[in-house]
């Protein structure tokens, strides 16, 4: 058999990447491509309010919203539900990740410890969350404490379920590694375990930040005096439209910037992963 000419590549060899043409994948990162699908969105809406197509008396145009937006800032009454509003989110929050972090812990290092929480865990996710509300309000009263519980409900499935699967993802080889270097429990713990388990817990977190929001939205209207959720339903029962509106764009507005946040995160802890993401 003769060899290949002189200037061509032989059948098992590819070409350089400038050669193969276009790459695949989704290509580089553009910054703020992120916020095209808002500005359009927004594009819509004003467009729609400008030329009558949008009925004021059902969506209130923009620039009314912005005029609404700035008299609630003014008089102090915007400010004062989302400090409420971002105190229940956060409390709810830190508490659905603290417990289900460490009901994840128990049940993906543990055979005993997943026959234990595992199935309890998958009952409370296939439960819609908000049908638990009627009974949350007969044990925990109509207070601060039951909205709060409800928020963290919300967040600990998607912490646990991701962590547990993050943890279960480990490849065995590194764990064989550890027992043969003889790693202790913490050091195994700290240097294989939590770093394994990281992509999967970014991952849930980012879910758990959208769960909180939205049981927010519900915990507010239930026998509050403050809050986004108070102030849009007050408003609802007078017919004003364009409060309402200020309180979902502020409501979207702050779950964009919590899920944007978390993706930083996320792209610096796994900088180290080689993915489209990149």
């Amino acid at each position: 058999m003769s060899a290949p000419a002189a200037g061509t590549a032989g059948p098992d060899v590819l070409p350089p990447r400038s050669a193969r043409g276009r790459r695949l994948g989704p290509g580089p990162r553009v910054p703020g491509l992120l916020a095209l699908g808002p500005l359009l969105l927004l594009a819509v809406w004003f467009l729609g309010s400008a030329t009558g197509f949008i009925d004021e008396r059902t969506l209130s145009a923009p620039w009314t919203v912005v005029a609404t937006a700035g008299d609630l800032v003014a008089d102090g009454t915007l400010p004062d539900h989302l400090a409420a509003s971002a105190q229940r989110a956060l409390l709810g929050l830190v508490s659905g990740i603290a417990v289900g972090l460490a009901l994840a812990l128990v049940s993906g290092l543990s055979r005993l410890g997943e026959g234990v929480v595992d199935g309890p865990m998958h009952v409370n996710r296939a439960v819609p969350n908000l049908a638990l509300l009627p009974l949350l309000i007969l044990w925990f009263g109509i207070g601060e404490e039951m909205k709060v519980i409800t928020i963290a409900l919300a967040v600990v499935v998607p912490i646990y379920v991701h962590t547990h699967n993050g943890l279960r993802a480990i490849d065995r080889r590194y764990v064989e590694l550890a027992e043969t270097l003889g790693t202790s429990r913490t050091a195994f713990l700290a240097r294989v375990v939590l770093p394994g388990a990281l992509p999967g817990f970014l991952l849930g977190l980012r879910f758990a930040v959208t769960a909180a929001w939205l049981s927010l939205v519900v915990v507010e209207q239930v026998n509050a005096t403050s809050g986004l959720g108070y102030m849009m339903t007050l408003a609802g029962t007078y017919g004003q439209t364009d409060v309402i509106v200020v309180g979902l764009v502020v409501y979207a507005v702050l779950g964009l910037l919590m899920d944007g946040l978390v993706r930083l995160v996320q792209r610096r802890a796994l900088a180290w992963r080689r993915t489209l993401e990149d």
